[in-house]
């Protein structure tokens, strides 16, 4: 980032009080980490699947017949293991997740039998494998298996969804085996199972797990709704605002938790659930409805970064998050209709990644986005 851009953000934080100290925490914690090449020259949208879609297509077939935790549980070893204290330090466990030992045939956690859903969501960085899970226990469960290497470690009420990034899908590796050792090519599996490690894309998995019930906690009434009516939006908004950061993470190079990552995946969200983005909502969802207080259990609470911003510097945060809403309200509403198509959609998260949130925060920002867009 140039040094003008940086004394304009300086400028920017000082407008807010922030003074010393507290604007080189600010300046720390906005500072713009994608991939500033890929911002100036984004690939060509939309991007091709990964390779693990083919895959993943045939997983989706077999669970429209099976349903999708027999399906599954057949082909993910992690989900041949229960959720239990110290199982990933096992030699069963590190023998099967680390070196491709056959899983055991029986076991496994335990889950309801409520609905789960699995769908590959188009994006404009590919589609995406998307597990849609009505009750909050096997969401749980799913996110341990998954992501936690079934160790049971809490799951805070206020994740709603998750990607699974990296995931080692034994069940590809074994399927590359077959077909190595069946085309008669020179050389051990051994020495071609070495070369393909690098290549993480022939063996990890992208997916995106969702739980069924209000978005960000907030009930029906205070969006105007009945609850069915909530219920079926909040899973779009959830959906979508990860498939935002899927798009960031694949197109950028990165996606993290803040809170302009959030603005964004909250955007895109309130977009494909309404066709608008209302302030309004974006406030309710973050616990900033109430300012200058936050609604207990507020999302804000969840991005004060690592380290923590100080109490003076997450006061400015919150009051930068306000402005650069009320622009983006704006924006949206001058935006004609075309703008809410996907295409147009993605050019709007590179306009907004390709900002800070001292620069969204600006009265001009509006203006800049509709240009930029």
């Amino acid at each position: 980032m140039t040094h003008d851009r940086e004394e304009a953000r300086r400028v920017v934080l000082s407008g807010y009080g922030a003074s010393g100290p507290v604007v080189e925490e600010l300046l720390a914690y906005n500072a713009n980490e994608f991939d500033a090449e890929l911002l100036e020259n984004p690939p060509k949208l939309p991007l091709g699947n990964e390779d693990h879609l083919k895959t993943w297509r045939t997983y989706a077939e077999e669970a429209a017949g099976q349903g999708v935790v027999e399906a599954l549980s057949h082909r993910l070893v992690q989900l041949r293991f229960p959720i239990e204290e110290g199982v990933s330090g096992t030699d069963r466990y590190r023998g099967v997740t680390l070196r491709g030992e056959l899983p055991p045939q029986e076991g496994g956690p335990d889950f309801t039998g409520e609905r789960i859903s699995l769908l590959l969501n188009e994006t404009q960085a590919g589609a995406i494998p998307v597990l849609e899970i009505e009750s909050r226990a096997d969401f749980e469960t799913l996110v341990r298996a998954l992501s936690h290497r079934n160790e049971p470690r809490p799951v805070p009420d206020s994740m709603g969804a998750c990607i699974i990034s990296g995931l080692n899908n034994w069940d590809r590796i074994r399927e590359h085996r077959r077909k190595f050792e069946a085309s008669g090519a020179q050389g051990s599996w051994d020495a071609e199972f070495k070369g393909m490690i690098p290549d993480k894309g022939k063996y990890q998995d992208r997916l995106i797990l969702l739980s069924s019930g209000p978005y960000s906690a907030v009930p029906a009434s205070a969006m105007g709704l009945s609850e069915p009516e909530w219920l079926e939006k909040s899973m779009i908004i959830r959906r979508e605002h990860e498939c935002a950061h899927y798009f960031t993470l694949r197109v950028l190079g990165k996606m993290r938790n803040n809170l302009i990552d959030e603005l964004i995946a909250d955007y895109v969200g309130l977009v494909a659930a309404f066709g608008e983005y209302r302030g309004e909502h974006a406030r309710l969802f973050l616990g900033l409805d109430a300012h200058p207080r936050v609604q207990p259990g507020g999302r804000v609470e969840n991005y004060r970064g690592d380290p923590a911003l100080g109490d003076e510097a997450f006061d400015v945060v919150k009051r930068l998050m306000l402005d650069a809403i009320a622009q983006l309200e704006a924006f949206n509403a001058a935006a004609p209709e075309r703008f809410r198509e996907p295409e147009a959609v993605a050019k709007t998260i590179l306009a907004l990644a390709a900002r800070t949130l001292e620069e969204l925060a600006r009265p001009e920002a509006q203006a800049e986005l509709l240009e930029a867009v």
